[in-house]
């Protein structure tokens, strides 16, 4: 995944359980705010889609392993890349490391739906010219 955009990221008290580990959803958080930075890069904007074309991304599946623990104040870096995508949905894979650490990763299915009837819509080609797949 040399290609994949990073996002810095530090483990702050409130990403941790009473331990000091990284609670296990909070890799989610993580991951989010990377897809999220990843489209944001490439000057794509997720709130201007929902009101100008009333499309939202929701989640429609997740795979995620667990390989290591992050501790609290670490500084972790979280990838986002396009695995593959369809008409009507966006695969990312994902990672979690520590340096050279693979802590988490993960497969991340986006649907585009309609904000109002919430059914599949298709993906504009402004974001297909972004992944480099207009037709």
């Amino acid at each position: 995944m040399s290609g994949a955009f990073r996002l810095p990221v530090r483990v702050y008290y409130q990403d941790t359980d009473a331990g000091g580990v990284v609670f296990h959803a909070q890799y989610l958080a993580f991951m989010e705010r990377a897809r999220t930075e990843f489209l944001n890069e490439r000057g794509f904007d997720l709130a201007r889609l929902c009101e100008e074309d009333g499309i939202l991304f929701m989640v429609h599946g997740i795979t995620v392993r667990y390989h290591r623990p992050a501790l609290l104040n670490e500084m972790l870096s979280v990838t986002a890349e396009v695995a593959s995508f369809r008409h009507a949905s966006l695969e990312f894979s994902q990672r979690v490391e520590r340096g050279a650490d693979l802590l988490v990763e993960g497969r991340v299915r986006l649907a585009l739906v309609d904000r109002t009837r919430l059914s599949p819509v298709r993906m504009p080609d402004s974001l297909k010219r972004l992944l480099g797949k207009a037709e």
